[in-house]
C-alpha cells in the first residue's frame, strides 16, 4: 500500500501564507472529486483547519504527489513559486500515519493537547466517506486515529484544562488585561469556536459580553443561551469605540474590519486602547490595523506563546501519547496486512481453481 501525505501547517508557515491554502468544505469536496477521478489515487482525504492544510492518499504506484498542490493552487488562483513550495512537507507510509496520530491526539496542535482537532479529522474522513472515497484501508485508518485520539484525552492529561484555540485566545486576553472581569468583550461570529469562546467569557463576570454575526438570527441565538448582547454588522464602529477587547472567528473569505473602520471607531474612544484578536481562518481583520496608535492586534500564531500549568502538566503527558501512538501504528499496519494475506489467498485460490479446469 502506497499511503503518503503532503501538507502545510503552522511549524512550516506563518498565516499569511497558510490561509493562502486553506480550503473550506466546497473546496474540500472540490478537491476529492478531483482525486476521485485521478487514475492512480484509490483512496484519499482532506484535512484543512485554521492551522493546517493536509492531503492523505493511497495511490496504486509509488510515485511523488507535488501535483495534489498544483490542484490546490489552481483551485485558489495560486502561482505555485518556490517560495510557497518550501513550506510543504512530505510523509510516506509509516511516517504519514504517525504523523495523523500526532495530530488527532494533539501532539502536533499550535495549542499543545488540543481537542478540537479530533472532531475535525472525524469531520474529514466523514466527508471523504460521503464522496465515496474511503476504502478498506482508510476505513481502517480513521478508525484507528479516531481510537488513538480519544484515548489519548481520556488516559492522559495531555488536554488538561483548556484546550481550544478559543480557550487559548481567552487566556491570552485575561493575561494582556489582568482579568476579563468589569470588561467589555465583542465576539465576531457565532461558530463552534466563537461559541466556545463565549462559554469561557460568560464565566468571568464580564461587565457586556456583545456577540456580531453576520446572519443575525444566529448570532441571537447564541446571546440568548449566554445573556449576551445581539448586535449587528453595521453598528461595528459604535461597539468596537466601547469594548476593552474583541475576538475575532467568522468564516469570512476576507477581512470584515479594516483599518478605516477601527481607525473611526478609536476616534470615539478618547484615547483608551483596545485589544484585537484574530483566530479566524483566513484572517478577517486586516494586518495593517496593528499599525494605529491604541491598537494591540494579535493572530493564531501568537497563541503559542500561551503557557501555564496545564500547559506543563500537558508537557510530561507527551511521552506517553507518543507510546500510544507506536502501538497504535503497529496495530494499524498489522490490520492492513491481514487484509493483504486474506487477499492473496483468494487470488490463490481462484488461480489454483481456473488452472485445475484447464
Amino acid at each position: 500500500m502506497h499511503l503518503k501525505l503532503i501538507g502545510i501547517n503552522h511549524k512550516t508557515a506563518p498565516i499569511e501564507v497558510r490561509e493562502k491554502f486553506y480550503l473550506d468544505t466546497t473546496q474540500q469536496d472540490l478537491l476529492l472529486s478531483e482525486l476521485k477521478n485521478h487514475p492512480k489515487v484509490c483512496e484519499a482525504f482532506v484535512l484543512s483547519t485554521c492551522n493546517r492544510t493536509e492531503v492523505y492518499v493511497h495511490l496504486i504506484e509509488d510515485e511523488p504527489i507535488e501535483f495534489i498542490f498544483h490542484m490546490i493552487a489552481q483551485m485558489k488562483h495560486i502561482v505555485l513559486s518556490k517560495e510557497y513550495k518550501r513550506h510543504l512537507y512530505y510523509y510516506d507510509g509509516q511516517e504519514a500515519i504517525t504523523h495523523l496520530l500526532k495530530v488527532t491526539t494533539g501532539l502536533d496542535s499550535l495549542i499543545l493537547g488540543e481537542r478540537q482537532i479530533l472532531g475535525q479529522v472525524k469531520s474529514a474522513f466523514d466527508r471523504a466517506r460521503e464522496k465515496v472515497m474511503l476504502g478498506k484501508y482508510f476505513n481502517i485508518l480513521s478508525n484507528v486515529a479516531i481510537r488513538t485520539g480519544k484515548k489519548a484525552h481520556a488516559e492522559t492529561e495531555i488536554s488538561a484544562g483548556g484546550s481550544s484555540v478559543s480557550w487559548a485566545a481567552i487566556v491570552m486576553a485575561e493575561k494582556i488585561l489582568d482579568s476579563l472581569c468589569d470588561k467589555k468583550v465583542l465576539i465576531m461570529g457565532a461558530g463552534k469556536m466563537s461559541e466556545l469562546a463565549v462559554q469561557q467569557i460568560a464565566q468571568k463576570t464580564v461587565a457586556k459580553l456583545y456577540i456580531m454575526n453576520r446572519t443575525q438570527e444566529t448570532g441571537e441565538k447564541l446571546a440568548q443561551r449566554y445573556h449576551a448582547i445581539s448586535c449587528a454588522f453595521c453598528d461595528v464602529k459604535e461597539i468596537l469605540s466601547e469594548v476593552d477587547i474583541c475576538i475575532c472567528s467568522t468564516d469570512a473569505p476576507h477581512y470584515i474590519l479594516d483599518k478605516g473602520t477601527v481607525g473611526k471607531a478609536l476616534a470615539l474612544r478618547q484615547g483608551r486602547s483596545v485589544v484585537l484578536i484574530d483566530i479566524s481562518m483566513p484572517r478577517n481583520i486586516d494586518p495593517q490595523v496593528s499599525t494605529l496608535k491604541g491598537v494591540s492586534l494579535f493572530i493564531l500564531d501568537d497563541l503559542d506563546k500561551i503557557v501555564d500549568e496545564n500547559m506543563r502538566k500537558r508537557q510530561v503527558a507527551i511521552g506517553d501519547v507518543e507510546r500510544m501512538i507506536h502501538g497504535k501504528v503497529t496495530e494499524f499496519l498489522t490490520k492492513v496486512k491481514k487484509v493483504q494475506d486474506k487477499q492473496f489467498d483468494y487470488s490463490s485460490k481462484v488461480v489454483q481453481s481456473l488452472t485445475h479446469r484447464q
